[in-house]
């Protein structure tokens, strides 16, 4: 199986398979800016298309609807994409769902109102999913054993870059419909994906019928299977919660009548270069300490990270800055050494449908979390102390890499 797999990689000649990896860099970046860029425009963007101020306790409540269903469109796309892709190839399923974002965040530049708005952040939640799954199968196929690794853990590193690209639209434009119109690079690129890339020879070869799919509930895989999407969801919970509400509540910080938009592009900023920092030294990690041992360490720094910061700031300071780089530095770690460690945990035959479950499965809890964010700030006083809430899925994450062989 394995000589097959070189065979297959090495039909695949360097220059297709570093095109095809650029593609997949621009569709993956800027994945992450359309994720988070309703985050950081979230305290202007509601009440505009509410048409009236709004209290913390509403702002968490309506925005809890949006960063709600934008999981779950993310959650159904990447079990939706992650079986057409074996349907029907990686290439014409990786433009497709690049093109849906992309399209997606076009059209809210001219969203009327909110219900149109979570319509539209749905259907980008489906294309961001299939994104993430998609790209990282595809340049699993087509890469070579020895560097695959790395390159994936590169590939990662792409999606904290678009949250820095976030921040700086966010510092560029004050006007959020503005920024939105950034989803025409996508779509061009979904057009270039269509046209340019090379299909993987290895799916060509061994396609997965519906029937092999259902392997990935056979004894042999259903424990990886179960604590993947364990580990992988937990992560997801509070690593969503927090980076989706951070901007929010760093504004809360303030004084009142500060309008608060430097230190939320500065904020966002520094979650995506902390977590472009961290994924790429996940990598050397990996290879030092190995990946049980880098995640349980990066999991358990994240706890103390969180606990850090939302317990010893009350008022905004430039500390916040320095504590929320360490963070995202630690975040960047575990998405880093996760792209890696969930893929192998199955065998090739059922590795993308295995995958796309455990990267998926774990949203609708995600999105469940996030949801009742508005009722945890009305209920604990503040979002800090709804923020520190996700820290508990940290916790779990812990023990169960820590029991994991």
């Amino acid at each position: 199986m394995e000589t097959l797999e070189m065979t297959h990689v090495e039909s695949t000649n360097v220059a297709s398979r570093w095109l095809a990896f650029g593609l997949c860099v621009v569709s993956y970046t800027l994945s992450g800016t359309v994720s988070t860029l309703m985050s950081v425009y979230l305290p202007v963007a509601i009440p505009e298309l509410k048409g009236a101020a709004m209290t913390q306790p509403e702002l968490g409540e309506v925005g809890a609807y949006v960063s709600a269903i934008f999981l779950y469109g993310w959650m159904c796309g990447g079990l939706l994409f992650g079986v057409l892709s074996d349907r029907i190839g990686r290439v014409k399923s990786l433009a497709l769902v690049t093109g849906l974002y992309g399209l997606s965040t076009c059209l809210v530049t001219i969203v009327p109102n909110l219900y149109s708005l979570l319509a539209i952040r749905f259907t980008a939640g489906m294309g961001v999913g299939g994104v993430l799954l998609i790209s990282t199968v595809y340049i699993s196929e087509i890469w070579p054993a020895g560097g695959r690794a790395v390159i994936l853990g590169v590939l990662a590193v792409c999606f904290p870059i678009g949250i820095v690209t976030t921040g700086s639209l966010n510092l560029l434009f004050s006007d959020w419909r503005t920024a939105f119109a950034i989803g025409v690079i996508p779509m061009v690129a979904a057009m270039l994906i269509f046209v340019l890339a090379p299909e993987s020879d290895k799916w060509k070869s061994t396609k997965i019928t519906e029937h092999k799919a259902d392997g990935i509930f056979d004894p042999a895989n259903l424990p990886n299977l179960i604590s993947g999407s364990v580990v992988f969801g937990a992560v997801l919970i509070g690593l969503w919660g927090i980076f989706s509400w951070l901007p929010t509540w760093a504004q809360s910080l303030l004084a009142a009548g500060e309008d608060g938009q430097t230190e939320r592009g500065l904020v966002m900023v520094l979650l995506g270069a902390g977590g472009i920092t961290g994924g790429v030294f996940s990598g050397m990690l990996v290879n030092r300490f190995g990946k049980k041992k880098t995640l349980t360490f990066t999991f358990g720094m994240c706890l103390i990270m969180c606990c850090v910061l939302f317990l010893t700031n009350t008022r905004f300071s430039n500390i916040i800055y320095v504590e929320t780089a360490m963070l995202s530095f630690c975040f960047g770690i575990s998405q880093g050494a996760l792209s890696s460690y969930i893929p192998e945990l199955f065998p090739v035959a059922v590795r993308a449908t295995a995958t796309g479950f455990c990267f998926n499965v774990g949203r609708f809890f995600t999105a469940t979390a996030v949801f009742f964010i508005g009722s945890l700030v009305s209920v604990l006083g503040g979002f800090g102390n709804a923020l520190l809430v996700f820290t508990v899925p940290f916790v779990v994450a812990l023990v169960v890499m820590a029991k994991s062989k």
